[in-house]
């Protein structure tokens, strides 16, 4: 059946309007899904961001300040001889302990005892006219000059033997104190004179730690007070009691010299080695500490987050000395309040939190 050419027109306009409309729904229809991704319903709440925080308690607090120092014999002395003489002996091995009195060295002394007999033969004879001549002044067979001169004589001939065992008694090199004998500088044969070292001994059974304090803590490390120190070979941590302080400070550096003591079991601790000294100053029991990851930086100073029902606020703080992972905090904070410590640069004051993690 064929249409007629006047039916033909209105049905090609009515499918032209038909087809525009389906793509203007279409079109319609894209539109909307695009807005139902980008826009949330309403009175959908945001969602709260994962952190981790800590509840500010009062706990102890102890500032120090790290220093080096030396450690010192208690007691060492190099052994030199007070005569230019010939050693005849050495009578200690090395790196012996020895105690005080022990003979360490033997110095010639053959004609020292050779002039001491002929002094003590003179003597003997001085001694036998003196009584002869007190013998013979109580009769007053002799004058009194007579007698005195005799016992002058003999007198300084008793003097004289004093001063040649004093001589004698140098010859022999003693140790002044109980110690550890270090090298040994001569041997038998050698002529030593008194710029000549012989050896050294030291007494290590406690040791002497110098440090320098800065003038801020001058009047802190007092006499009695007992510091840490480390060496380098080994992490045991010792305890030195001070005994000493300079009695000015250094005018170049503006530091004040402190020695203390320390026990020495098993002579570990050398003469020599550095000692690194944690020194204690000030000790509180009231003292807020707050993470150093807390921590807000700003030209102002330091805030941190502070979170009150699950929402949290910038609070700026004025914060003390430092430790190794904590600060205190002297203003700003109160005991219990609830410090966030992480994801931090995700935050801004007013910001829904959900804590992970809560110390």
């Amino acid at each position: 059946m064929r249409m007629n050419k006047y039916m033909q027109g209105p049905i090609r306009q009515s499918l032209f309007l038909f087809f525009s409309i389906l793509i203007v729904l279409a079109i319609a229809g894209c539109y909307a899904k695009g807005n139902e991704k980008t826009n949330p319903p309403a009175g959908l709440v945001p969602q709260a961001t994962p952190v981790d925080g800590n509840i500010i308690k009062h706990a102890s607090l102890k500032e120090e300040i790290e220093v080096t120092g030396s450690l010192i014999a208690n007691q060492q002395v190099d052994i030199v001889s007070e005569l230019t003489r010939k050693i005849t002996r050495v009578n200690v091995k090395e790196g012996n302990f020895v105690k005080a009195g022990t003979l360490l060295f033997q110095l010639d002394d053959e004609d020292l005892q050779a002039q001491l007999e002929k002094l003590r033969q003179q003597e003997k004879l001085s001694i036998l006219n003196e009584e002869r001549l007190r013998d013979l002044i109580k009769h007053e067979a002799v004058v009194q000059q007579d007698y005195d001169q005799a016992f002058t004589n003999l007198k300084v001939l008793q003097a004289q033997i004093v001063e040649l065992q004093v001589m004698i008694r140098k010859t022999q090199i003693h140790a002044p104190f109980d110690g550890q004998v270090g090298i040994i500088h001569v041997y038998p044969g050698a002529i030593v004179s008194t710029n000549t070292v012989l050896t050294n001994i030291e007494d290590n059974s406690v040791v002497k730690v110098e440090f320098s304090v800065p003038e801020k803590y001058a009047n802190i490390i007092i006499p009695g007070s007992e510091q840490k120190f480390t060496v380098a070979s080994d992490s045991k941590q010792y305890t030195a009691r001070v005994v000493a302080r300079e009695s000015r400070l250094d005018q170049n550096t503006r530091t004040l010299l402190v020695r203390a003591i320390s026990q020495n079991p098993g002579k570990i601790l050398l003469p020599g080695q550095s000692a690194r000294l944690n020194l204690s100053l000030h000790s509180s029991n009231e003292a807020l500490m707050v993470s150093s990851q807390a921590l807000i930086p700003s030209s102002q100073g330091y805030s941190v987050f502070v979170a009150k029902d699950s929402h949290v606020q910038l609070t700026p703080i004025k914060i003390g000395q430092r430790g190794p992972a904590a600060v205190e905090v002297l203003k700003g904070l109160n005991d219990g309040d609830t410090v966030v410590t992480s994801n931090l640069l995700r935050l801004r004051p007013g910001a829904a939190v959900q804590f992970v993690t809560l110390k």
